[in-house]
């Protein structure tokens, strides 16, 4: 090692033993020495990737203080980043540390998870959020009941939780640093998208058109589905990709299904996908899209309280044969 080597490596341990963040391994990642701006950019567009399939482990759910990044302490993280990975440039070597991760938290014990973090200090916003995931499904169930006397009621309901959707958007990702900003403008417009879903809902509604309203409450469900993911606020992290693997040197017929293209699915219909990522997953048709895409809206099973939605081909779902328990919003008892 060469005399400059050295030294940047001395300053390294220096800053990073005084610096109140911790610097963590970026999971078996080899890099090259990158610049400040596209470090950043790349940690935007990871994290809003992440996010879409992704969700947070419930070792996340444990409160933890936000920290505020000063100046200095960017400046000690990145010089500290750079001297390290130009010691390792000129000895050959790539330390797997060599780069700080701005989403990190000063608690050693969190390492690197890709995983949007949003603030703990938001008080009851995130139960209040989770919260319209029960008001959801009452209005799946009076919906799919054709009860328009109930049903022209969710809008304004729904509607109340503006303030509630703003608040948790602008404190759960604060700072000024790239990521949060991304995930802001993310957030922002899966609410946008969301009450204007809603809006078609209570047109529908006023014309008791079932299938716009089917349509309309499907995409309610989807971009509200995003914005739980998006937002940090599921309950459990699932880092399956896909469940076809499992699937492999099993026979078709183990799944016992009706054939999609004699028999296809409809609004209501119990269903089980039979390829996809999610191959084996069950739920119920909450949509049937008129675009011509020839795909449909499905709600999944309940699993640790989250019901996540996933728009397919109307060929992977395919309704199930036998006796089946009702989908369990109907099981909800009316207050």
């Amino acid at each position: 090692p060469t005399p400059i080597s050295l030294a940047l490596a001395l300053l390294c341990i220096f800053l990073q033993s005084n610096q109140s963040f911790a610097f963590q391994p970026p999971n078996n990642a080899a890099y090259s020495v990158l610049n400040r701006g596209a470090l950043a950019k790349l940690d935007v567009v990871a994290s809003l990737q992440i996010s879409k399939t992704h969700l947070p482990n419930e070792e996340d759910t444990e409160e933890f203080p936000q920290n505020e990044l000063s100046r200095r302490d960017i400046l000690q993280r990145s010089v500290c980043g750079i001297g390290a990975a130009f010691a390792a440039s000129v000895s050959g070597v790539v330390p797997v540390n060599a780069f700080p991760n701005f989403l990190l938290s000063a608690d050693d014990n969190r390492g690197v998870r890709g995983m949007p973090v949003p603030s703990k200090k938001l008080g009851g916003l995130s139960n209040k959020i989770r919260g319209v995931s029960k008001i959801m499904d009452e209005l799946q169930r009076d919906l799919m009941q054709e009860r328009w006397d109930l049903v022209e009621n969710y809008p304004a309901q729904l509607r109340s939780f503006v303030p509630v959707f703003t608040a948790y958007t602008d404190s759960a990702f604060p700072t000024d640093i790239p990521t949060d900003q991304g995930l802001r403008v993310a957030l922002r417009y899966e609410v946008g998208r969301f009450f204007a879903s809603l809006e078609r809902l209570r047109q529908a509604t006023s014309r008791t058109s079932l299938d716009e309203a089917y349509v309309a409450y499907s995409d309610m469900s989807l971009h509200f589905d995003r914005y739980l993911r998006v937002g940090g606020l599921y309950t459990f992290y699932d880092d399956t990709v896909s469940l076809e693997p499992y699937y492999k040197g099993i026979a078709d017929n183990a799944l016992v299904y009706v054939d999609p293209k004699k028999d296809p699915a409809l609004v209501r219909d119990l269903v089980v996908l039979r390829e996809g990522p999610d191959k084996g997953r069950t739920g119920i048709v909450i949509g049937i899209y008129p675009d011509g895409s020839n795909t449909c809206a499905v709600k999944l099973d309940r699993s640790k309280g989250i019901r996540e939605i996933r728009v397919v081909p109307r060929s992977w779902a395919a309704k199930r044969l036998g006796e089946q328990d009702p989908d369990d919003v109907f099981l909800i008892p009316r207050s």
